[in-house]
């Protein structure tokens, strides 16, 4: 793990998945320079510093990617609007959801992320999935060399507590399947991104009610092989995705990219100050991610977040990931889950290790060899190709 501030892992961790993103390492520094003292700072005062110099320096990328576009150099204007975006989204993530001004962030990021992405050519499309009155937004990516009328397999991709959709999209996951033949649907799930800031959807357990929603838009797309759409899910995907492929038998395989198996049992941990936090200000944090009006009701939700007598309905191909040195889920947990796979026809426990890296937690340390890894998997067994 990348360590920028000594006593920072929060901090860390936003910098470390800047990284995964496509940050560059001279404007991390620029960035981070200033920060050393303010890392050593209480939540609220800390993230403003840190708001501050990563807003300033997407400020900048815009200003010479304007520049650019003047010249007529859109790939280039492209790449730094999009890095640009990557910038305030790692900004938008360490602020309080109260914190004045963080919704015209996070509406600037999404605005920044498309125009990079139409600039450089990219075939990413924002899509929106009908669900109670209002739309899940979603990010599709066709695989690679599809052809008119062809349906290729496809990868749903769940956030986790505190990711978004263009985060996970950024990270490379999307474009590591498509190489291999199979599209992606990145999708901002209820207590997410889009869903969260811009509709009030909050987290709910029983995450089929919005999955099957999903598979039903995705079994009416005409690039899309019904019979072979996955679900993947990173962090507290670990615990969305095992319950939705259990609990809506359409899908066709699943993906725990970091097990979450009892995330009940990591809250009541967290309140005894075990382990380590994804985000500052964190009980508030989830609280609003799952509608709670206080800690206490939040515990009181928390209680169905588990897979104990879930994952045993799996009878589809699924694949459960973690890092050897997950400093926020403990390893057990992925053991549960692997363990509790009894009607798995085709199960794997994929520790992974010094050796190949992205040993932190859902890899956020060195994401491609794992994200290979998982890629590699889907495309084997959604019949797709992995050369």
């Amino acid at each position: 793990m990348f360590k920028y501030f000594p006593t920072n892992y929060v901090w860390n961790l936003s910098v470390d998945l800047a990284i995964e993103m496509g940050a560059r390492i001279g404007e991390i520094e620029e960035m981070c320079a200033p920060l050393q003292e303010a890392a050593k700072a209480p939540d609220a005062a800390g993230t403003q510093a840190f708001r501050e110099t990563w807003v300033r320096m997407a400020d900048k990328l815009c200003g010479l990617a304007e520049e650019d576009e003047a010249r007529g150099w859109l790939y280039s204007a492209g790449e730094k609007y999009r890095r640009a975006s990557s910038y305030l989204i790692t900004a938008e993530r360490l602020q309080a959801h109260s914190a004045p001004g963080r919704l015209a962030l996070y509406e600037r990021e999404l605005e920044l992320f498309l125009k990079g992405s139409r600039l450089l050519g990219d075939r990413v499309q924002r899509v929106e999935i009908p669900y109670e009155g209002k739309h899940l937004s979603a990010l599709y990516y066709p695989a690679h060399g599809l052809k008119s009328g062809e349906r290729a397999p496809l990868l749903v991709q769940l956030n986790g507590l505190d990711s978004t959709k263009e985060m996970k999209y950024l990270v490379g996951l999307p474009a590591w399947l498509a190489q291999r033949g199979v599209s992606s649907l990145v999708v901002d799930q209820p207590g997410t991104g889009e869903a969260l800031r811009l509709h009030g959807l909050t987290a709910r357990y029983d995450t089929e009610h919005w999955a099957s929603r999903v598979v039903d838009w995705l079994e009416q797309h005409p690039d899309v092989d019904p019979k072979r759409i996955g679900c993947e899910g990173v962090s507290l995907g670990g615990y969305y995705c095992p319950r939705a492929v259990a609990m809506e038998p359409r899908f066709a395989c699943g993906v725990a990219w970091g097990a979450n198996h009892d995330w009940r049992d990591v809250q009541k941990r967290r309140l005894e100050k075990e382990g380590d936090f994804p985000v500052p200000h964190y009980w508030a944090h989830v609280c609003w991610v799952w509608g709670a009006k206080d800690v206490d009701e939040f515990m009181h939700i928390a209680e169905n977040v588990h897979l104990d007598g879930v994952v045993e309905k799996i009878k589809v191909p699924f694949l459960v990931t973690h890092g050897e040195r997950d400093s926020q889920i403990p390893l057990k947990w992925a053991h549960r889950t692997y363990e509790q796979l009894v009607n798995s026809p085709k199960r794997e426990l994929k520790i992974f290790t010094d050796r190949e890296g992205g040993v932190q937690h859902a890899s956020f340390d060195n994401s491609i060899n794992a994200g290979h890894y998982i890629a590699d998997w889907v495309a084997q067994t959604l019949g797709s190709h992995t050369a």
